[in-house]
């Protein structure tokens, strides 16, 4: 293969997410190859194994959870466990935009002591959060996990918390060098009326689906993906765009959050360099002692209590 044709397969096998619909209207289906977004994360923070595998669901599934949104609506996964990792955090809008982070980046399996991939979300809370133009608070629906497989709690909360029959599967490949080798999701809603035999025909289909990862690597993609889970079901493509990790924090955010800390705090800090991190991308930003006096500065200047 050349370098151009070399270019034009890596352009087309770009992570993106589709969007379809069966022609009957009964079946909703999304596809999303997220292999970029997962090891860009796993870059950032320093993810273990675990980390990567388990922050990887989330960030898949909280994209696909996002396919529906309009603009720069959003949608805020946490999972709140007590299992090794803690705190995982995974955040997505409709533009393709995701980030997301755990509590214990490092942590990792026993295997010797048994532990298995459940062990590392544990049992907890899993809340969804959707912030929406139309809402002037954010929705939020929760449930206790009892699976900590991420996929398996999502499809609970799916079906309890927004009464949704859904087919969800999640995965990230991982190579014998320990390296993220292709990661997906696929997600099938059935919309009211939906027949049973429909629900089950998917059901069927994505059992036979031994693994996202290893399709991908075949040179499956996310056209190729859907049609396989909706087989023989007739279905149409509504949208199709690119997914990538990406965080809109910057220093002049870090820095107006610093200027409204209280006046003694900053002059305190301003006796040396400061240093912010970015729990969603683990961007550092830092702050010169010139910096913070400026903020000070301009805090005394606007204090009536000063003048």
């Amino acid at each position: 293969m050349d370098k151009v044709s070399k270019q034009k397969q890596a352009f087309l096998s770009k992570d993106r997410i589709l969007r379809g619909i069966t022609e009957d209207g009964f079946l909703k289906v999304v596809v999303l190859k997220s292999t970029d977004v997962v090891k860009e994360a796993s870059r950032r923070h320093g993810l273990s194994l675990l980390g990567t595998v388990m922050l990887g669901r989330a960030l898949t599934s909280v994209m696909l959870l996002a396919a529906d949104l309009k603009g720069e609506e959003r949608v805020i996964l946490r999972i709140e466990g007590d299992g090794l990792l803690g705190t995982i955090v995974a955040e997505a809008n409709y533009a393709g935009e995701i980030r997301g982070y755990v509590q214990n980046p490092q942590a990792n399996l026993n295997i010797a002591a048994g532990q298995t991939l459940e062990d590392g979300v544990g049992k907890g809370i899993l809340s969804v959060s959707k912030i929406l133009f139309s809402h002037a608070q954010p929705v939020t629906g929760m449930i206790a996990m009892t699976q900590s497989t991420i996929y398996g709690d999502i499809s609970d909360y799916l079906f309890h918390s927004e009464q949704v029959p859904s087919t969800l599967l999640l995965d990230v490949g991982i190579s014998a060098e320990g390296e993220v080798e292709e990661a997906g999701g696929i997600l099938v809603q059935a919309l009211p009326g939906a027949p049973v035999e429909h629900i089950m025909s998917v059901q069927e289909n994505l059992q036979k689906i031994r693994s996202i990862s290893a399709m991908l690597q075949e040179g499956d993609y996310i056209d190729s993906l859907m049609a396989k889970a909706l087989d023989p079901l007739p279905f149409k493509h509504l949208a199709k765009h690119p997914v990538h990790f990406f965080c809109r924090c910057s220093k002049k955010r870090f820095g107006h959050s610093i200027s409204m800390l209280p006046i003694q705090d900053l002059e305190e800090m301003k006796k040396e360099e400061q240093e912010t991190v970015c729990h969603y991308c683990n961007e550092v930003y830092h702050f010169a002692p010139e910096e913070i006096q400026i903020m000070l500065a301009q805090r005394l200047a606007n204090d009536p209590l000063m003048n």
